[in-house]
């Protein structure tokens, strides 16, 4: 069983399209109206006779992610496999849904997102300050990710296995605006495979919610936060290995060798001397050393993508008796 889940927040001109174009394939419909001022989910209670919709409301305004939160919570306890996630404000090709859906039922993916970068086309029809803004934050999400193969991260379109759900801890994901990168970094914890589906965007008369220069700080503050957290869980909670000790030692000696290096020519600029040939090389010594240490370790993290969906590996270690 599929079930959609659709957040709404000052989608009342697009919501009643959004729901009457969603395939038979689909089981639920579940629209959340996160404290409407247009009241949208109380219009589709009134205009909507599908039988398969549900509509949910908060009585407080959350946040995209706490509105979709509720839409997977609920359609766990209504037994659903896989629950996709398509915005109300009409950007979103319903009929895709199958499509983003398909790898997780064929047990090749846990969760699979929206790509809108795949098409020349469409990147040249993209109003120019989402392009921007996606390619910046799509650098900043695969760094405190570690999904390097993974592009558009605020994509909302997006579905994902109920029992990936269940293992979530979705208290913890954010609310607002930086659920969807939140979501992809606590995945990560999980080892998920995640798959980027192909997709065309509708840009129509909708207005987005999302202030760019009210979130740039936030957005680069969280991915920051969950970038430190990656690397303690990943190389030094649950693993230790050899990638750990070229972060550390990396890290040590390109700073010593910055420090040394600086203060050393502070000094002889300030003496009018010139600094000998082995400050030089513990100095350049240590900045090369460190930063292809450093080097050394990206390229381990950027190959170190989870590749196996986590039912095969469940199934496989039930199978070994491990």
């Amino acid at each position: 069983m599929i079930a959609v889940v659709i957040p709404c927040f000052k989608v009342s001109r697009h919501i009643l399209d959004v729901v009457s174009h969603i395939g038979p394939e689909v089981t639920y419909i579940l629209v959340v109206d996160d404290a409407c001022p247009d009241n949208s989910g109380r219009l589709v209670a009134a205009e909507c006779t599908d039988p398969r919709v549900t509509v949910i409301y908060h009585k407080v305004n959350g946040g995209v992610g706490a509105a979709v939160k509720t839409g997977y919570r609920k359609a766990v306890e209504l037994g659903a496999e896989v629950v996709v996630k398509v915005d109300g404000d009409g950007q979103m090709d319903p009929s895709l849904i199958s499509v983003f859906v398909d790898p997780i039922l064929k047990g090749e993916a846990n969760y699979t997102k929206g790509n809108r970068f795949f098409e020349l086309d469409v990147i040249n029809r993209m109003p120019s300050i989402r392009l921007l803004g996606n390619v910046a934050l799509s650098f900043l999400t695969k760094l405190s990710s570690g999904y390097w193969n993974l592009f558009d991260p605020t994509n909302g379109y997006t579905a994902i296995s109920s029992r990936m759900i269940q293992l979530l801890p979705l208290d913890k994901i954010e609310d607002r605006y930086f659920f969807e990168s939140d979501m992809i970094f606590r995945l990560n914890t999980l080892r998920a495979v995640i798959a980027d589906i192909p997709m065309d965007a509708i840009y129509g008369d909708e207005q987005s919610n999302l202030n760019a220069r009210e979130v740039i700080r936030p957005f680069l503050i969280s991915n920051v936060r969950n970038f430190g957290k990656r690397i303690f869980y990943n190389y030094f909670v649950r693993n230790f290995n050899y990638a750990s000790l070229e972060l550390i030692f990396g890290i040590i000696l390109s700073v010593f060798g910055f420090l040394f290096g600086a203060s050393k020519w502070i000094f002889h600029a300030m003496d009018g001397s010139v600094a000998s040939a082995g400050t030089v090389m513990v100095s350049g010594l240590s900045l090369i050393l460190g930063v292809q240490m450093l080097l050394g370790f990206l390229q381990y993290d950027m190959s170190n993508i989870p590749d196996r969906p986590l039912q095969n590996r469940i199934m496989s270690e039930g199978n070994t008796g491990v």
